[in-house]
């Protein structure tokens, strides 16, 4: 379980990418797709629009949706998912910063979090919060998507779900694109997310086309190796994140769980995959099987303390030293760029 810090992080509570990352063609891409440049008022991206969803079991999820700035259509569409304890609020600086990098981004507030309370908890939790009582079933319903054979009447829908049910009627009006969909997630969040792209990946096409498997990223910061009995293993073992998906680890300073989700995930990968950590001194170069523009699993590890939420919304002032959002940034323009 990742402890995440409900304040955002301090000016100068930063971390900076090991030796082992230098040089890396990511670590350029990052730099070029900085988005803290200073932009003209009218230039600003628009102020974040607040959403009000329901799943299938009745809980009223709040989210947020930050559209991409400017008239050009969006460079993603990002579905960004927070830490245990964590809310809309605890990782809005890389909300904003994605945003503000040309991508439109949705941001519930899981059950039982911030401001999508969960009525059965109500009473039991008092005036603490609800996510201490959530279970193992609680987690998994922020994955679930079931129900029938045609999606858009299914009869089960989770948070992620009910997200994406949204995100698919503004791409019904050429609003947002679901064939450009990222999922980014910090600690909990990540096993969310995973759990829930190999559920969208199972949905079958059917006359009109495809119904699933739009997810054409996955980026996971500090994830959760197991939360309260919910593992991100299962999923890892499965289509499209066992093979094909391209993926992105970003490690903080205690990277115990976020190496063995690694590890889990290579194993299917044997040559296609790229560890900042493999860096040999004496021939200057990282000694991974592939380069990180190319792999189709990166793992990047970030020097410093931080984790979860904190790490996910971690800015540097640097443009010569990149940071979660930078990174993802790059990541999303790399694989766009990698023939399909």
């Amino acid at each position: 379980m990742n402890a995440t810090a409900a304040t955002p992080p301090r000016p100068g509570a930063f971390f900076w990418l090991t030796a082992t990352v230098l040089g890396l063609s990511l670590l350029a891409g990052a730099r070029a797709a900085d988005p803290d440049g200073k932009e003209p008022a009218e230039n600003l991206p628009p102020e974040a629009e607040q959403l009000a969803l329901t799943t299938s079991d009745g809980v009223e999820l709040a989210a947020w949706y930050y559209a991409a700035p400017g008239e050009e259509p969006a460079v993603a569409t990002v579905i960004l998912l927070h830490d245990l304890g964590g809310s809309h609020e605890t990782i809005e600086p890389l909300a904003r910063a994605l945003q503000a990098g040309g991508c439109s981004v949705v941001v519930p507030d899981l059950r039982g979090h911030g401001q999508s309370p969960m009525a059965k908890l109500e009473r039991a939790a008092g005036d603490g919060p609800q996510a201490d009582l959530l279970k193992t079933a609680d987690f998994a319903a922020m994955t679930v998507t079931a129900g029938g054979r045609k999606r858009d009447q299914s009869a089960v829908r989770g948070d992620v779900e009910s997200v994406r049910n949204w995100i698919k009627l503004k791409a019904d009006d050429d609003k947002l694109d679901l064939d450009k969909l990222y999922l980014v997630g910090s600690g909990l969040g990540a096993a969310v997310a995973a759990g829930w792209t190999v559920a969208d990946a199972a949905w079958p096409p059917i006359a009109t086309g495809k119904q699933g498997g739009h997810v054409q990223g996955l980026v996971m910061v500090d994830p959760a190796l197991v939360t309260k009995g919910f593992s991100i293993s299962k999923p890892l073992a499965v289509e499209p994140l066992k093979n094909g998906l391209p993926i992105m680890i970003i490690a903080g300073g205690n990277d115990r769980d976020a190496a063995k989700v690694f590890d889990l995930i290579k194993r299917s990968r044997p040559t296609a995959w790229f560890d900042s950590r493999l860096f040999d001194t004496t021939e200057r170069r990282n000694t991974s099987p592939a380069k990180d523009s190319e792999a189709s699993l990166v793992f990047l590890k970030l020097g410093g303390r931080l984790s979860g939420d904190v790490l996910a919304a971690a800015r540097s002032p640097d443009p010569q030293q990149p940071d979660p959002a930078k990174l993802i940034l790059a990541f999303i323009t790399a694989t766009q760029s990698r023939p399909r």
